[in-house]
């Protein structure tokens, strides 16, 4: 596909992009925010002349080049102009998830070395203020949101100012600034560093990875090759700007192609942002996914008789041919997606917001097959991808012309992989991070000889690679049998009635599974299908559903059976050899019942 998408100037930085769009669009609309239920544009030259007056704001508060800006919100225009602004100066940017606790915000902003903080509102900038002790460097506390401004302010006038009032700041020093910032820009480097990106921290205290403009140059260019993608798409930003993959694809993507992105209203309103939006390409983590998959199966519960005829018809006649692209199908297959899609996928992909999407993506987690196949089945066009912040986004991904069930596709444009000895996944090329900041140690470890060393298993099969697990995550048995956790999870979870699987097995003699049930969808089956259910757990409710007369005997009628029964529900006969339970026989009349039973409210 490399010959079908443009050529992008890679040779420059991320503020030099920007100017270069800029100037040669300059009436193209780049971002789009929703606010108060209106979507409002800017083009690409208010894009670029707003950035700039934020990063001479940055400079008026004695930001310095090489200085580090914190950013604190959720997905908005502010946040992206905060960073290319930073970048603008010779700043680098730190994003810091807004769902953290104080004590999680001040270690970042901290170890970061933070001189100013972009925060979206009162609550982010409060836990600015509760850690301020910890911040020796802390010039300025930037407030995105003028409500409840004043009662920061109050806190510390000498520290807080708003987004506006930064701006103009930085537009009263534009005449003067202007030369300093295209002396920034003549010096800036593909070897600078554009952002400090935090891993999770879910092994031990996050590690800030640092992210050169040149990481950022040939992630945009490996994508662009991969998914063969155009000026014209369009892309709803949602999840958080502090990781890595949304960067991908909201930052590092759009500003080389000059692509469009939407901001929603709130991450609580994605659905209904998609189906305003109707994005050409979409990137959900599995649990995403999942819920999707969810809602579809409410809205299909919901339905008449006929129409869940209709739709059962729908998904058995075109799974078969899910993985095939239109190109590859037979006129039959053509044929029957063709009336498919007319009679019931059109409605369903109107219904998810992805009717106009030509690249949807999945990553940042493992997904089950199951899934993949259901979306592809109904024409949504889900590739499986990965990569992890230390490869500054996608390295690995499907091709849209070729695809392999299960897999995650090739190496990008220009990464070299091979496989260790334990079958540990490592890459070389462009793309692989500088390091982490102020932690040698990590470094040495990740990164050998070039290599990254990814922590995750993976299998190699006709030039395809399927991630196994993390090298860490796998389990064994006390029998000395490993096994791979993530596999029997995922496959549970494509269940839309299961919503979370934990698999517990190391070191024990079997293997147990810790299962949370998606009750909306749970109970929607259980109305439909006249089962009593409960929000409560009562000890009593077996007991007094059985003189109501509302619980059926079963004396023959296998438990495990009856949880298979409510999570694979007639209907989603493509899930049924998910679980495999080994047949049990029921308790003779007058035995005492086991606690499943009893919670399942078996007669005696």
């Amino acid at each position: 596909m490399s010959a079908a998408v443009p050529r992008l100037a890679t040779e420059l930085t991320l503020p030099q992009a920007l100017a270069r769009q800029a100037r040669d669009e300059p009436a193209r609309i780049a971002l789009r925010q929703k606010e108060h239920g209106i979507w409002k544009p800017l083009t690409w030259a208010d894009y670029h002349r707003r950035a700039v007056r934020v990063g001479l704001g940055f400079r008026a508060a004695g930001l310095g080049e090489g200085g580090h800006v914190g950013v604190l919100a959720e997905n908005r225009v502010e946040w992206v102009l905060s960073q290319l602004g930073a970048g603008l100066v010779g700043a680098v940017t730190v994003g810091v998830y807004p769902t953290s606790p104080t004590v999680e915000v001040a270690y970042v902003l901290e170890h970061a070395d933070a001189e100013i903080v972009v925060c979206e509102d009162q609550e982010q900038s409060d836990k600015v203020l509760e850690a301020r002790d910890r911040l020796p460097r802390l010039r300025r506390i930037v407030v995105m949101e003028k409500k409840g401004l004043a009662d920061t302010r109050a806190r510390a006038p000498e520290l807080v100012i708003g987004f506006d009032e930064l701006e103009a700041l930085g537009a009263a020093a534009e005449g003067e600034g202007r030369p300093a910032i295209e002396a920034v820009l003549q010096r800036q480097t593909l070897a600078d560093t554009a952002l400090i990106i935090y891993t999770s921290g879910s092994t031990g205290k996050p590690k800030g990875a640092m992210i050169s403009y040149g990481n950022v140059a040939a992630m945009a260019a490996g994508v662009v090759d991969r998914l063969g993608l155009v000026p014209s798409t369009s892309h709803l930003s949602y999840l958080p700007l502090c990781h890595v993959a949304e960067q991908m694809l909201t930052v590092f993507v759009p500003l080389y192609l000059g692509s469009r992105v939407d901001f929603g209203e709130s991450i609580r309103t994605v659905q209904e942002d998609l189906r305003e939006v109707a994005p050409t390409m979409f990137l959900g983590v599995p649990r995403i996914w999942e819920k999707l998959h969810a809602a579809i199966s409410i809205r299909i519960q919901e339905s008449g008789r006929w129409r869940r005829a209709l739709y059962a018809w729908a998904i058995s006649a075109c799974t078969p041919f899910a993985y095939k692209t239109p190109a590859e199908r037979g006129l039959r297959e053509r044929l029957v997606f063709g009336a498919s899609y007319l009679l019931v996928f059109r409605a369903l992909q109107n219904y998810i917001g992805l009717r106009r999407c030509r690249v949807a993506l999945t990553g940042a987690a493992p997904i089950s097959a199951a899934v993949v196949q259901y979306f592809r089945t109904l024409g949504v066009p889900l590739l499986e991808v990965y990569g992890m912040t230390e490869t500054s986004g996608m390295v690995l991904g499907q091709r849209p012309t070729r695809l392999r069930p299960a897999t995650v596709g090739v190496p990008t444009l220009g990464v070299e992989h091979r496989l260790s000895s334990e079958g540990e996944l490592q890459v070389r090329g462009p793309v692989v991070f500088q390091g982490y900041y102020k932690n040698p140690e990590a470094t040495a470890a990740a990164l050998v000889d070039g290599w990254l060393h990814t922590g995750d298993v993976v299998e190699e099969k006709d030039g395809e690679l399927r991630i196994v697990d993390r090298l860490k995550d796998i389990m064994i048995t006390a029998g000395g049998k490993n096994l791979t956790p993530s596999e029997v999870e995922n496959t549970m979870k494509a269940s839309p009635f299961i919503k979370e699987c934990v698999i517990v097995a190391d070191a024990r003699r079997f293997v147990a599974a810790l299962v949370q049930i998606d009750f909306e969808t749970a109970a929607q089956w259980a109305q439909s299908h006249g089962v009593v259910f409960t929000r409560i757990r009562s000890r009593r409710l077996g007991r007094r559903a059985r003189a109501a007369g509302l619980w059926r005997s079963a004396h023959h009628y296998n438990p495990a059976k009856r949880l298979r029964d409510l999570l694979f529900p007639a209907g989603f006969s493509h899930h049924e050899s998910v679980l495999n339970f080994e047949p049990r026989v029921a308790p003779a009349p007058g035995r005492r019942r086991s606690r499943v039973s009893k919670w399942r409210g078996s007669a005696p």
